[in-house]
């Protein structure tokens, strides 16, 4: 299981979670007209294990996440629909927003 990257932090009223496995941090991908630089600075260093992220993406209102790991589970938890997931160079990508009243 690869490592997971992960950075939480309250923007307004929303919980913003960006999540990558370790081994992507700070590359760039390409693919055609789509790109994405894994940055420190935006999915931050704090390594988690994998229940942390779980619990990370029941609290979050907003998601950016990176990878196979942190896409699945987010698939698995029935957060992000598969059909929904890019891939950027080969590399999963997907955000989602929870809507709340």
């Amino acid at each position: 299981m690869p490592a997971i990257v992960m950075k939480l932090t309250k923007v307004g009223d929303e919980n913003l979670l960006a999540a990558t496995e370790l081994d992507l941090l700070n590359k760039t991908f390409r693919e055609k007209n789509l790109h994405i630089t894994v940055t420190e600075n935006f999915y931050g260093t704090m390594l988690v294990s994998l229940e942390i992220f779980r619990s990370a993406l029941q609290i979050c209102t907003i998601a950016n996440l990176v990878g196979e790991t942190v896409t699945n589970e987010a698939i698995k938890l029935g957060l992000v629909d598969p059909e929904n997931v890019i891939r950027i160079a080969g590399v999963p990508y997907a955000q989602y927003a929870k809507i709340t009243n």
